[in-house]
């Protein structure tokens, strides 16, 4: 779909007004939009519109998403090292790194550090555990989400069901060190670590790169108001 193309369908689905939920859940305003808009909907990591990819969120909604994940030559301290160094037991006994980190040390003493060059992770004792230049994550940045059309529903319920009026649509696009470094500093970007010990070695999922739909488009250098 053409992004004129999609402008268009866009104006006559606002028109519309609230619209009933064709899901539950909180993929609901996604998947609405999508059937409504006759897209398709996929799993893959191609994007929605062609060269756009589409994203619903809910007026409101303090939800965070990821944005990407990026261990690349990250890891300074080997993972499995870092696991038994500073991880935790969850519930069923697995030892593991799942933090959402800010400035602040948590209780295992993990924190981010960033400046005009690197985000690192590190602990209160000087030791960096894992590190990525600035300039690294704009490049993952802009190979993820280079370009993004941020539609926005205010909400109702109605005898239990959501009811959407999807009524703004914005193109996002593009961003630089010193828009994602404001954003860290801001704490608006949020850092996930996401790997434990399986039975001797590290299992990674992926240190994830979150932040807030709500703030989504600060994340851009250009915003233009699509509808």
């Amino acid at each position: 779909m053409e992004l004129e193309v999609f402008v268009a369908k866009f104006h006559v689905l606002k028109a519309q007004g609230f619209v009933p939920s064709l899901r539950r859940g909180n993929t609901g305003v996604g998947y609405t939009l999508e059937t409504l808009l006759g897209i398709t909907e996929n799993n893959v990591s191609h994007p929605d519109l062609g060269r756009y990819e589409l994203k619903a969120h809910r007026d409101g909604s303090t939800s965070r998403i990821t944005l990407f994940t990026f261990n690349r030559r990250a890891w300074v301290m080997p993972p499995l090292e870092a696991v038994r160094r500073y991880g935790s037991y969850d519930a069923t006994g697995r030892l593991g790194l799942y933090y959402t980190l800010g400035f602040q040390p948590n209780s295992a003493g993990l924190f981010v550090d960033v400046d005009e060059m690197m985000l690192r992770v590190c602990h209160v004792e000087g030791t960096v555990v894992v590190q990525w230049s600035l300039d690294a994550i704009v490049e993952r940045f802009m190979q993820k989400v280079p370009r993004l059309i941020f539609v926005t529903a205010l909400v109702e319920k109605r005898h239990g069901q959501e009811y959407f009026h999807y009524h703004r649509a914005q193109l996002l696009q593009g961003t630089s060190a010193d828009v994602l470094l404001y954003q860290l500093k801001a704490q608006q970007v949020l850092l996930d670590l996401r790997v434990h010990d399986q039975i001797g070695r590290a299992r990674n999922h992926g240190t994830a790169f979150r932040t807030y739909e709500s703030t989504l488009p600060t994340l851009f250098r250009h915003v233009e108001e699509l509808a």
